[in-house]
């Protein structure tokens, strides 16, 4: 049986599919609270939302930010992980539409895992809507009940929500941010980070 304060044991975590950091962040996050009982919740923010201009793989900074800092982390912590070709990138309303979705469906976590692998470990895009139907094919949600919701703007409301959220509420200003109780590190935290602020939460 789950202790009676089970839901305040909780990783929040506050992420956008078009950022590397969020991937290799979940990858320290599960590595720590295996086997504890904890929750990871996620929680959307827009990086670029309409209508401030994607990023394009053309730019320099892409590339200059991944040699530097993605791919020496991601062999660090052994994820196979790789610069998107598509320019520019998507935007990620849609993508969080169908999250609200699964989040629904109680499969919320494992729609952005899926869908954070479909952009960095396979190529594909996340703004297109059957790409998203795909993912929502794969880890066993209804793909017509997404289409449906997708096409008639179901969970814009919710999503908006959301970001007002994160944005009023939380003041998040940078992804990954990771709220494990009190404590809040905005970027890739350490193991160290994460298992003092877990100790401190599972007390």
């Amino acid at each position: 049986m789950q202790p009676s304060n089970y839901v305040k044991r909780e990783i929040i975590v506050y992420t956008d599919y078009v950022c590397p950091f969020c991937l290799l962040a979940e990858k320290l996050l599960r590595d720590v609270v295996a086997g504890k009982p904890v929750k990871i919740t996620w929680r959307p923010f827009e990086l670029r939302p309409f209508p401030v201009p994607t990023l394009e793989v053309e730019d320099e900074y892409l590339p200059a930010i991944w040699q530097r800092a993605v791919y020496p982390m991601a062999e660090k912590l052994g994820i196979d992980i790789k610069l998107p070709t598509i320019s520019p990138q998507p935007r990620t309303d849609k993508a969080f539409e169908a999250f609200a979705f699964a989040e629904q469906a109680g499969l919320g976590d494992e729609f952005s895992m899926a869908t954070l692998s479909a952009f960095f470990q396979k190529n594909q895009d996340i703004g297109d809507i059957d790409v998203l139907l795909t993912i929502a094919d794969d880890i066993g949600l209804e793909r017509q009940a997404l289409k449906r919701a997708l096409e008639t703007n179901e969970f814009t409301q919710a999503h908006q929500r959301a970001l007002r959220r994160a944005n009023l509420e939380d003041k998040i200003s940078v992804v990954p941010t990771i709220i494990i109780g009190e404590a809040r590190y905005d970027g890739v935290a350490s193991k160290e980070w994460i298992e003092a602020a877990l100790d401190n939460l599972l007390v």
